[in-house]
């Protein structure tokens, strides 16, 4: 009785989510609530339907976008995605060495946190053969700082008054995982969100390169490197939308729905945050991560003001 009772809050809290009646940060949190209190009905299926999930909501954001601004955006944040990835992936290799981490460990944090979060670590684990281990504390760390970001990134942009373009760009760099930048930027206004969302996958695509230095630095061979198709997906539906292939009600409808879709991504991404993990970590990893994220934030925040 007490399995069915917790299948049904999760699904309710699903279908909440579908109808638009809670929003990215609260979804969030009624995630790991969920997970604190209850036990998880569908824990190893979880982060399969957070990928899936994502993927069909940032080609559902394509629909609202237009291909000349995309262009310009890309462009624009070219330069800043370019030096952060460097900087951060040469700040994290001496950070890993100097509190002697895991060297796998590391650079998928690393990885993590140069690009985009938990595809980057899960692009870049069977490159490097990590263990489910070493993945998991990953991916746990990443979220955790994911969670953070998504609550206290639109304080900091009202702050500092960002107007929606620097913090389109700002999440696009500073934050880890799609779904929080996303989520982030959604809630900061629809140009932020067009922005963030542009950057966000155009920095995707350097994972292809990154898997390639991984391969060297670890000294892998014949293991595939996952390069992420569903970019061309939302190419396409930018298409689509720039010349106006599909009515303005259906294209709108899209967009509608993926921003749904992306509250109940990041609901699902809540249920798997967990204390135990943390407690198992260690502060060193933890402590790796932090100090990237400031890095990144901070050098990224002065970039856009002062480029």
């Amino acid at each position: 009785m007490k399995d069915l009772v917790t299948k049904l809050i999760f699904f309710l809290i699903i279908l909440v989510a579908f109808l638009g009646l809670i929003n990215s940060p609260i979804a969030l949190l009624l995630g790991f609530t969920f997970s604190l209190f209850l036990q998880h009905p569908f824990k190893l299926s979880t982060h399969k339907a957070i990928h899936l999930l994502l993927k069909i909501a940032v080609v559902g954001l394509g629909f609202g976008m237009f291909i000349n601004e995309t262009l310009k955006t890309s462009k624009e944040g070219l330069g800043l995605t370019f030096f952060s990835i460097v900087l951060t992936l040469t700040l994290g290799y001496l950070i890993t060495r100097l509190l002697k981490i895991d060297l796998k460990l590391g650079h998928l944090i690393t990885s993590g946190t140069a690009i985009c979060g938990g595809s980057a670590i899960a692009a870049i684990s069977p490159v490097i053969k990590a263990n489910s281990k070493t993945i998991s504390i990953a991916l746990a760390i990443v979220f955790f700082l994911n969670s953070i970001a998504l609550f206290a990134f639109p304080t900091i942009g009202h702050l500092l008054n960002l107007s929606q373009h620097e913090f389109g760009l700002w999440c696009a760099v500073a934050i880890h995982d799609t779904s929080s930048v996303v989520g982030a930027a959604m809630g900061f206004g629809d140009e932020a969100l067009r922005i963030a969302t542009t950057v966000k996958l155009s920095r995707t695509l350097w994972i292809i390169p990154l898997s390639i230095i991984s391969m060297f630095l670890f000294k892998t061979k014949g293991e595939k490197i996952k390069i992420p198709y569903f970019i061309g997906l939302f190419i396409l539906a930018i298409i689509i939308n720039s010349y106006h292939i599909l009515p303005e009600i259906i294209t709108n409808n899209f967009v509608l729905y993926a921003k749904r879709l992306l509250v109940i991504t990041l609901y699902l991404v809540g249920t798997t945050i967990s204390i135990k993990d943390f407690k198992e970590t260690g502060y060193k990893p933890i402590l790796l991560a932090m100090c990237l994220w400031i890095f990144i934030s901070i050098f990224s925040l002065l970039y856009i003001k002062y480029n």
